[in-house]
């Protein structure tokens, strides 16, 4: 299919917004992932970055910049967001543990929605905290489709392996036992828009003393078919 408007510079620019989705990207993974030549890529997103659609991260990468949110949230278009909340409702009444959704930016993990566990003991996590990518279950599924290099980066300093990672990619999803903070266990899968890329996880969060010591066992299916029913609203809403 031609992507094609013919208007190429809007074109090139769509190229390198597309790019960005994946996460924090340098200038040559830019190039590469676009086809374009360097001055060409360079030139784009400085001006990109001028209007706030990219912005750059601490290690100097381009990201998607917050204008991008900016407009989605006054468009009303954040369809992960419009799916959200019966499922995660579901989900949390389902297991009895607090349900969040999570999308990476830049370093870290957002926490985009949210459905808390009412009574007792439970990790509240309020929408729009940000937590690292170097732990938790729902870092693990936000990482584990990357590309070789971002996988790389991102398993510096992790609290979880390259083992871990490929055990994620083969089930399907992921858990974690106080990873993130001590005490606290969790169980996520991934969400993916219409494209079939990873742009969301999806989680339950709770004690260990509840979770136990094999939370995916419990509760993997549930969260899988949480990950199964948004990943399905947001194909639809592209049609």
């Amino acid at each position: 299919m031609d992507n094609s408007s013919g208007v190429g510079v809007i074109d090139k620019a769509a190229l390198v917004l597309d790019a960005l989705e994946a996460g924090p990207t340098t200038l040559a993974q830019l190039v590469a992932a676009t086809g374009l030549a360097r001055p060409t890529v360079h030139r784009l997103a400085l001006a990109l970055v001028h209007h706030r659609l990219v912005s750059r991260d601490m290690q100097g990468r381009f990201v998607l910049g917050s204008r991008l949110v900016e407009l989605a949230s006054a468009a009303g278009e954040d369809r992960l967001i419009a799916a959200a909340g019966p499922v995660l409702l579901q989900l949390r009444d389902s297991t009895g543990e607090s349900a969040q959704i999570f999308r990476r930016q830049g370093d870290s993990r957002v926490c985009v929605a949210s459905a808390e566990r009412p009574i007792g003991l439970r990790d509240t996590i309020p929408v729009g905290t940000q937590l690292t990518m170097k732990a938790g279950s729902a870092a693990q599924v936000l990482l584990a489709w990357e590309d070789h290099e971002r996988l790389l980066e991102g398993l510096h300093n992790a609290r979880f392996t390259p083992t871990v990672l490929a055990g994620v990619r083969r089930r399907g999803w992921g858990q974690s036992l106080g990873e993130r903070e001590p005490g606290v266990a969790s169980v996520s899968a991934p969400v993916r828009g219409p494209s079939g890329r990873v742009i969301a996880a999806v989680s339950i969060s709770g004690p260990i003393e509840r979770l136990t010591r094999q939370p995916g066992r419990l509760h993997a299916e549930i969260v899988c078919n949480a990950s199964r029913i948004l990943t399905e609203a947001l194909r639809k809403t592209n049609d």
